[in-house]
């Protein structure tokens, strides 16, 4: 296939998961009300947001809110700017991330293992039970995840192209944390470290300790100005009262989440069903597995108990 039937057919691939997935994301996004504690909170925040003008600051009940950054908040502000301070706007932003998920996965999956599996991947993910729920909901892990993956993409690439990208893994990794705080770049530091230590083992791979210092330093540079700005008005109020509830997640149960440690791995096996099915085969290599299917087979492995292990840590 030459080149511009195949950049058509990537094209039509494209438009096609764009329009399967609005039409199944988008619709009756408003029709239910806001139930869960997340959904009604960053709604309020962005809707308090709007009414005061104050597009810097978080709050609850006209009260300083310290427990997020304001990333996602702002995508429900500029959504209810347009659609009004609804259910449907407020749920709007995860609909689109949802879209671009799929699109990331199957770009990645074109890179990976071909055409094929660029599909495929998009396919399974699409056919699971929370992706669907994550995208029609008005809470700030899908856009959390989203950024989380692309950070660690990034570092991937750089060993199959065998150049570094620490900045844009930096940058996706500053995203993250202006979405949830500093787990964020906790999580891109710890999954690479592990996977250092991985590789250590059988290919002695020199420490990388140049791109974690760039992707640190890059990941810290947005919350940085932030909180800079928020700190010449108000404080560092914000500063550490967040670092407080870091803690009080880090100790104990906090606003109601509290759930025995095995909570997030039943709920994966059952909510990521029937991807679920495929998992314990895909940990193992198979027979016509090459380098750059090995290669992510064993980060997304990585990633994939980070985010397990810290999650069901903390909960």
């Amino acid at each position: 296939m030459s080149n511009p039937e195949q950049h058509g057919n990537i094209f039509r691939q494209q438009l096609l998961i764009v329009a399967v997935a609005f039409i199944f994301f988008v619709p009756f996004l408003g029709s239910v009300r806001l139930f869960d504690w997340d959904e009604i909170n960053f709604a309020e925040c962005a809707r308090e947001m709007i009414v005061t003008g104050d597009y810097l600051h978080m709050q609850i009940d006209y009260r300083p809110f310290t427990e997020k950054p304001p990333l996602f908040v702002w995508c429900q502000v500029a959504s209810m700017h347009i659609f009004g301070i609804n259910e449907f706007a407020a749920r709007l932003p995860n609909a689109i991330v949802g879209i671009i998920t799929l699109l990331v996965l199957h770009h990645i999956g074109r890179r990976v293992r071909g055409n094929d599996f660029g599909l495929l991947w998009p396919m399974i993910y699409f056919g699971t039970l929370l992706p669907h729920f994550y995208a029609r909901s008005g809470i700030i892990d899908p856009l959390f995840n989203l950024f989380i993956f692309l950070s660690v993409w990034q570092i991937i690439r750089a060993e199959l192209d065998g150049k570094g990208r620490p900045f844009v893994a930096g940058l996706f990794a500053s995203l993250a944390v202006m979405t949830k705080g500093p787990v964020g770049l906790g999580l891109v530091v710890l999954t690479t470290l592990v996977m250092w230590a991985w590789q250590r083992r059988s290919a002695h791979a020199p420490f990388p300790a140049r791109n974690l210092l760039v992707i640190i330093l890059v990941a810290m540079s947005l919350p940085a100005f932030w909180l800079g700005i928020d700190a010449m008005q108000n404080g560092p109020q914000f500063l550490v009262e967040n670092l407080e509830y870091q803690w009080r997640l880090l100790t104990t149960g906090e606003a109601g989440h509290a759930q025995p440690w095995y909570y997030h791995s039943v709920i994966l096996l059952i909510g990521c069903y029937p991807a679920s099915l495929f998992f314990f085969r895909g940990l193992a290599s198979s027979h016509d597995e090459d380098d750059t299917h090995r290669t992510m087979r064993r980060w997304m492995t990585v990633l994939f108990f980070v985010v397990l292990v810290v999650f069901s840590a903390v909960t």
